[in-house]
């Protein structure tokens, strides 16, 4: 089999892809990860082919939009900007390397050449989503940015505002674009976007445990879930030396990350060190920019660019975040309390879901104070609910096997297509 992986966006959403494209090369499968080229050291070094999709510059310039991270603002960016100059390229890219009863595709729901390609010539897809936001439902309703009163409503209005998004927001900024390429390529308009044509019609991975979300009546039948993959490019490399004795030098610390691409949160950190001073604790602060971090930080507090959250999150007291999925899964199968600071996407939904679980609390952006930092650390951590409850959540993680589960469903795909 020749598995072709189209991951796109940060390093929590492309590292998953790697991991299933480890285990779908160690059970003997041609595996080709096609992403930005940002990823291609990190892929390479997993044994992956790969193919660039624009170079790591790109990536970073993009990455660093500030429009890209905004509740507003970051669906018209992608659909207007980014989703039409990636459809052509990775179309041609797969259509290069089909072969026909050796080829099949797993893609993240914003690849839409996959989802074309799949009509066009009848490869095998998966369609895989990281989080449970990507899931529409007027049974539980994802907590979507601009539209926080969807549970509280009855169904059939829930329904209503649905179709009256996909009428104003998202048929509007991706139908017109999605009909001109399929018209490139030789094949029919679709009338709608999301409730006719945006997952694959043979199967939908979920990278999430049923704890987690349990599926809807209205999920697609077609929809599987496996469990949070936890793979972390980094944490095949040794822990730096000097973070190391850090860790080793005094009580586990507190983590503060606002997303591995995010610029212009000097607040944040600001806020953070404060925090670690009003409480006593040492704490770990991580940007790749460095720039973000205040000039003179407290006693027992330090930078680092990265860490790998696999080998640094069991040793650390808890980890404030912003609600990333990947960033989440990590601190769950180490079993720390988390806050999290959820602004976009699917930050507010995952923050829910954990928060309703009982591991975390959530604290707003613009509540992102020191004192009030401190406060909600204090209580987490001080709380036996808590720390109970996340020790039971990193249980059941541990007790997955979610990589072997998903790569089983990509290799039925093949299978059943071969029947």
């Amino acid at each position: 089999m020749h598995a072709l992986l189209m991951p796109l966006g940060s390093a929590g959403d492309v590292h998953p892809y790697i991991g299933i494209g480890r285990r779908l090369r160690a059970r003997g499968h041609h595996v080709t990860l096609i992403t930005s080229g940002y990823f291609e050291p990190h892929a390479r070094q997993a044994g992956l082919d790969f193919v660039a999709l624009g170079t790591a510059q790109e990536y970073q310039e993009i990455m660093q939009d500030p429009e890209l991270w905004h509740p507003h603002k970051a669906f018209r960016k992608f659909a207007e900007v980014i989703a039409p100059r990636l459809m052509p390229p990775i179309y041609q890219a797969i259509m290069d390397r089909h072969v026909p009863g050796q080829t099949v595709m797993a893609a993240s729901g914003n690849i839409f050449a996959a989802r074309a390609a799949h009509e066009k010539t009848g490869i095998p897809l998966a369609t895989v989503h990281l989080q449970p936001a990507s899931f529409r439902s007027i049974y539980e309703p994802p907590m979507i940015c601009g539209l926080p009163l969807l549970r509280r409503i009855p169904k059939a209005c829930c329904r209503a505002v649905f179709m009256l998004v996909d009428l104003l927001v998202v048929d509007r900024l991706l139908l017109k674009m999605t009909n001109d390429f399929r018209a490139q390529i030789g094949l029919r308009p679709i009338p709608r976007f999301v409730s006719t044509w945006w997952n694959s019609p043979q199967r939908v991975i979920g990278l999430f445990p049923e704890w987690f979300a349990k599926p809807q009546p209205d999920w697609p039948s077609q929809t599987r879930l496996t469990g949070f993959p936890l793979y972390d490019a980094e944490d095949a490399e040794p822990m730096p030396a000097d973070a190391e004795a850090f860790l080793q030098a005094g009580d586990p610390p507190l983590v503060f990350t606002p997303g591995s691409p995010i610029r212009g949160v000097d607040w944040f950190f600001q806020a953070s060190a404060e925090a670690c001073r009003l409480l006593g604790r040492r704490g770990l602060l991580l940007t790749q920019y460095p720039e973000q971090i205040p000039a003179n930080l407290p006693d027992g507090v330090r930078h680092y660019p990265y860490l790998p959250f696999g080998r640094l999150l069991p040793r650390c007291a808890a980890i404030v975040h912003h609600g990333g999925i990947g960033t989440m899964a990590q601190a769950l199968a180490a079993g720390i309390p988390q806050l999290l600071m959820p602004s976009c996407n699917d930050q507010p939904d995952n923050a829910m879901r954990l928060t309703a679980l009982g591991g975390a609390d959530q604290i707003s952006p613009d509540a992102y104070q020191a004192p009030r930092v401190a406060h909600r650390l204090k209580r987490l951590l001080e709380s036996r609910e808590v720390l109970a409850t996340s020790r039971t959540l990193a249980d059941r993680i541990c007790s997955e096997d979610p990589l072997g589960k998903t790569c089983s469903l990509i290799e039925a795909l093949l299978t059943n297509c071969q029947r």
